[in-house]
């Protein structure tokens, strides 16, 4: 039997400079909440920082349903490989238009359909590199 424990566990996202455009896309289409965005521009003066990336973030959180994502923009930085975030859905419609949303310019790996387990699935890396399983379970 498990016990109860008050570990939590978050996701945390790197881009290579688009860290807040992500997050601002995912509040709009995902019903997500930003609770916090920090820009290097912020910290104290640091010589080694460069002059263009003075406007990215350093760390932000957001709250998407019950989970955190953190992540920040760091130099090179490349595409999730093996990892996805997986979005559950209670609706086929709410699942279809997601799948329309992250989909535009991305990737799609297997497209929204019915599966043996599910109403909906697909597999697909969005416009920043991030990768999503999108899931409406029977």
């Amino acid at each position: 039997m498990a016990t109860q424990t008050s570990v939590k566990l978050d996701v945390y996202v790197n881009y290579p400079g688009h860290c807040e455009e992500a997050f601002r896309f995912y509040e709009q289409h995902l019903g997500g909440n930003i609770l916090s965005i920090m820009k290097h521009g912020e910290l104290p003066p640091n010589p080694n920082l460069p002059e263009n990336w003075q406007h990215a973030v350093l760390h932000a959180r957001m709250e998407i349903g019950n989970t955190i994502l953190m992540a920040a923009d760091i130099p090179n930085a490349e595409p999730m490989r093996s990892a996805y975030l997986t979005l559950r859905f209670n609706t086929l419609a709410e699942a279809e238009r997601v799948y329309g949303v992250l989909g535009e310019g991305g990737e799609i790996f297997m497209k929204m359909e019915e599966t043996f387990y599910a109403h909906r699935f697909a597999m697909l890396r969005d416009r920043f590199g991030t990768l999503w399983m999108l899931l409406c379970e029977k």
